[in-house]
């Protein structure tokens, strides 16, 4: 409807997380932190074109987040060839913090065919979740509501 670029960051893991996640093993910072920094640079890239960017994505902590914003070190700045500085485009972010129960998504994630990531991992999630809060942008949207619900409020939101 936007006419934005999507990603889905399950795309991007890398085939050890892959399998990591496949035998039912929790990912860690360690895990993540490479991954989140590939996905900063496609969002940075697309920034940098002028291409407005939807990315689904668990990033489940704030420095997660932050790292999807600013990179693994914060910097806005980058050298070019000639070793002078140049600003990076800014990644301005809207977290859509999807909530539900506990039920009702592992509900969910049990109908879910083909997908590299064990229904037992759900509860490790939920440890390890921290949802956003102000400084953060960010809207929370209740799982309970149908599709077309959710995809309008995010879509108002962005107007």
């Amino acid at each position: 409807k936007l006419g934005w670029k999507f990603y889905d960051a399950d795309d991007y893991h890398p085939e050890e997380n892959r399998m990591k996640m496949g035998k039912g093993i929790p990912l860690n910072d360690q895990d993540r932190i490479p991954w989140l920094c590939n996905l900063h640079d496609i969002l940075q890239r697309d920034v940098a074109s002028g291409q407005h960017v939807i990315l689904a994505c668990s990033a489940l902590k704030k420095v997660y987040r932050d790292i999807l914003i600013q990179g693994k070190d914060g910097a806005p700045l980058k050298c070019d060839e000639s070793g002078k500085e140049e600003k990076l485009a800014e990644v301005k972010l809207l977290v859509v913090h999807l909530t539900g129960s506990f039920e009702v998504i592992s509900g969910r994630l049990l109908k879910r065919k083909g997908h590299f990531m064990s229904p037992e991992l759900l509860q490790s999630q939920f440890d390890t979740l921290e949802p956003p809060s102000a400084p953060e942008n960010f809207i929370q949207i209740s799982v309970d509501k149908n599709l077309s619900e959710i995809i309008a409020t995010i879509i108002e939101t962005l107007k």
